[in-house]
């Protein structure tokens, strides 16, 4: 019979084989978890940093409380570390954690064979080879499957318990057991590059170094955007440098390899980096420059901006501002405004339109000042200094005035044609478009050196990014203007150039879109994809949660712009997601998108 036809025994012994980062954080969760660890790496030193690591991180979990004193020492006492992979022999599991070379991997399991039981699993921690290819090359095949930790293993809950098509069930239960039992998620997921988590944010990570390479944006401005218009917890750059930018340009030559999508082919920013040995934190040097290897400590270099830099424009005096539109961007911009002590005219299609834009500026400061965010007498001021109007005409004498009206570009033209006759001589006129063409607006005045964008984020009120986005006809006095008054109102601007989706949604969407198409394929399920992301990506919520709160309709409007401008086939919309549109099922909005909601 062969062994892996029934249930496996308790995986009470655990070989780690690779003892860096992730091999020694593999092997601290399994020994705090109660599990007998071996850890093997021929390098002796690298053993000796295992341990060590271990011991520090064991010490400074006793200090904050997470373990006791008792339980470090049993721990410890747990762990054992070796050279010599005979070491394995009697273990009931193998993680292999090696670098990420088929080469290197085969030969561990080609010697594994030789040494371990017929009956051990062996696992590789891979995140973007072959797990079928590593299978297939093993004396048994049906006990190989891949067990994807996230870095750094202690604290990430996501586990990616990856079968080929040749692994037994029971050693997929065994393994998923285990995770469980370590306190992890784990999600099932079948053999391709990158998995599920991989293979949706190494696409991302990966249009991110190549917007950075044409220059289209400052490292630190596509960090912050990403940072502070999704509330990721690290900007994609520095990721890329924690990751590790040979790592990234591996795990994106495998994705490429299968799927033939430009957007997996490695941007050459990476081979360039990895080639002068610049590989990220771990050289002390990658898109940014660090304390020494190893550091988390960004220091300046001489592609840090100058906090002084600047083209030498005086900006324009702003006193006023005028808001044009009556919806929720525009209601929350103008109490932005008002907040920040702007006297502010709020002026949609009819005076009933502008009193109930203004009634939800006032509803939304009630609930801050319950929530001790501010306080009365602050609302009764902010409130005092918004006026609102039933005509665009009451924009006339506005320093700034910002348009929130629909996604339309006929609208949006059509509306500043009409603010060129009525505005005064050195208004700026600032479109809050998150993907039409700046200039176009532009062109429908006679001024468009005083048309700019600014891409407020919803809410705007607790939203800190704008994007600040320049046409070519743009003039340099108004960037400086909407830079100066960003930051007088409290919010972090980014600079970016007049092409769809500007930062974040260039980043963002095609990233949702992939997730529709991961879908579409039945690799995962809708959960287990949502997952995977927050729970391997430490993003606050998974692609489908997102895209149903932003809207399919939306979502796919900008995914269709996006399309159009760049022309890539791989930003082509998700056909699944075309279908649902067409069927009604928008997101919460109509109470079904990718998952149903109750009515309200």
């Amino acid at each position: 019979m062969d062994p892996m036809d029934t249930p496996s025994t308790p995986l009470r012994t655990i070989a780690v084989v690779g003892l860096g980062t992730m091999g020694t954080g593999i092997a601290e969760v399994l020994a705090r978890a109660g599990r007998e660890v071996v850890g093997i790496d021929v390098d002796e030193s690298a053993a000796r940093r295992a341990v060590a690591a271990i011991e520090a991180s064991t010490e400074r979990a006793v200090a904050r409380g997470r373990i006791t004193g008792a339980e470090r020492r049993a721990a410890l006492a747990r762990l054992r570390t070796t050279t010599t992979l005979r070491a394995a022999a009697g273990a009931d599991l193998v993680i292999e954690v090696v670098p990420e070379s088929y080469e290197a991997k085969q030969q561990v399991f080609r010697e594994l064979d030789e040494i371990v039981r017929p009956g051990t699993i062996l696992a590789t921690g891979t995140n973007a080879l072959s797990v079928t290819r590593l299978a297939a090359d093993s004396r048994h095949p049906e006990r190989v499957l891949g067990m994807h930790f996230f870095n750094p293993a202690p604290a990430m809950k996501l586990v990616e318990v990856v079968s080929s098509v040749l692994t037994a069930p029971a050693a997929v239960a065994a393994v998923t057991g285990l995770a469980r039992e370590l306190g992890k998620e784990p999600v099932a997921v079948g053999d391709r590059p990158g998995f599920v988590a991989d293979g949706l944010l190494f696409g991302y990570l990966n249009q991110a170094a190549a917007m950075y390479e044409s220059k289209y944006a400052s490292r630190e401005d596509v960090d912050a955007a990403m940072r502070l218009g999704c509330g990721l917890p690290m900007g994609p750059l520095a990721l890329l440098d924690l990751i590790g930018i040979d790592t990234a340009r591996t795990v994106l030559d495998a994705m490429y390899a299968e799927t033939r999508d430009r957007l997996h082919a490695p941007a050459p920013i990476l081979r360039q980096l990895g080639a002068a040995g610049l590989t990220g934190r771990k050289a002390g040097r990658g898109f940014y420059t660090y304390a020494g290897p190893g550091s988390a400590e960004a220091v300046p270099d001489a592609l840090t901006p100058s906090p002084a830099a600047t083209t030498g424009a005086v900006p324009r005096e702003v006193r006023s501002v005028g808001v044009a539109g009556s919806g929720t961007m525009a209601s929350g911009i103008a109490e932005v405004f008002a907040k920040a002590g702007y006297e502010v005219v709020l002026a949609a299609r009819s005076t009933a339109k502008a009193e109930a834009a203004k009634e939800r500026v006032a509803a939304s400061l009630a609930r801050s000042v319950d929530r001790g965010r501010t306080t009365a007498a602050a609302r009764d001021a902010a409130l005092a200094r918004i006026s609102a109007a039933g005509s665009l005409h009451a924009l006339a004498g506005a320093d700034l005035v910002l348009e929130a009206v629909a996604e339309d570009l006929a609208v949006k033209r059509a509306l500043f044609g009409a603010l060129d006759k009525i505005c005064k001589p050195g208004a700026v006129l600032a479109t809050t478009t998150s993907s039409l063409p700046v200039v176009a607006c532009a062109r429908a005045t006679s001024r468009p050196r005083d048309v700019i964008g600014m891409h407020f984020f919803n809410p705007a009120p607790a939203m800190k990014l704008v994007e600040v986005v320049r046409t070519v006809l743009t003039g340099d006095d108004v960037h400086a203007t909407v830079r100066a008054v960003t930051a007088t109102i409290k919010k972090h601007p980014v600079d970016c150039g007049d092409r769809a989706g500007f930062i974040v949604n260039a980043l963002l969407f095609p990233y949702l879109n992939n997730a529709v198409k991961m879908l579409e394929q039945h690799y995962a399920s809708v959960d287990d994809i949502d997952a995977a992301i927050k729970l391997g990506g430490g993003y606050p919520m998974g692609p489908f949660e997102l895209l149903d709160v932003v809207g399919l309709d939306v979502s796919l409007a900008i995914e269709k712009v996006l399309h159009e401008e760049f022309r890539d086939p791989g930003l082509a919309p998700a056909p699944l997601l075309e279908h649902l549109v067409a069927a009604g099922c928008l997101g919460r909005k109509t109470g079904r998108g990718f998952r149903e909601y109750a009515r309200r």
